[in-house]
């Protein structure tokens, strides 16, 4: 259904997506280092479902509508800036502690970390907008639009899970690093709660397309 130099084409611009740091990745990242690989592979569950769910709105049309009409649009926009600036606090808030920052940091159960993981991928409107931009630019409109949507965003999600989880496991090197240096862990918290605004303000005052 597809030509091979397609399907390429496609699968770099899902690989650059997903090596694009974002809320997901930082997400990812902060939980499987706090508490471990296992929780980060839970997080990540939640985040796959989320893309599964734009990816099946997409199918449907769901995804045009929703950037069609401004107040949805918006309030998806709104809400997830509005939740980056609550990420950014608690790692910059006297006491708090850095999301990259093991030790003293209570474990989050399992629901509740597949639940964050799959708000932190319905809250990022980047990953509807990947699906609207880049969709139709390799669909034949002559064949099963439907089945070429599914097709296309099963490989996007493959390989976005599929990174995603090399990462996960990869991120308790950083605890290690970490481990013992003050200092760092102070700096860390402050670059990243200025990475979380910078993405919030950034998301609230992205224009519609």
């Amino acid at each position: 259904m597809f030509e091979l130099s397609a399907l390429l084409a496609f699968a770099g611009l899902a690989l650059v997506m997903v090596l694009t740091p974002g809320p997901n990745m930082i997400y990812l990242v902060s939980r499987s280092i706090c508490q471990g690989r296992k929780a980060g592979l839970i997080s990540l569950a939640g985040v796959g479902v989320g893309f599964f769910f734009y990816l099946f709105a997409a199918a449907f049309g769901i995804t045009a509508l929703l950037f069609a009409v401004p107040f949805a649009y918006d309030a998806l926009r709104i809400g997830g800036a509005m939740y980056l600036l609550w990420m950014a606090w608690q790692a910059v808030r006297p006491g708090g502690r850095s999301p990259f920052q093991v030790r003293d940091l209570a474990a989050d159960s399992p629901r509740r970390l597949f639940t964050m993981g799959l708000l932190t991928s319905l809250l990022n409107p980047k990953v509807a907008m990947f699906y609207l931009a880049l969709l139709p630019q390799f669909i034949d409109p002559q064949r099963s639009v439907m089945l070429q949507s599914l097709l296309l965003g099963s490989l996007q999600i493959a390989i976005s899970v599929g990174v995603n989880a090399l990462i996960v496991a990869g991120a308790g090197g950083i605890a290690n690093f970490l481990a013992g240096r003050p200092r760092w862990v102070t700096a860390q918290r402050w670059v990243m709660g200025g990475v979380l605004s910078g993405l919030a303000v950034r998301m609230a005052v992205d224009a519609r397309r």
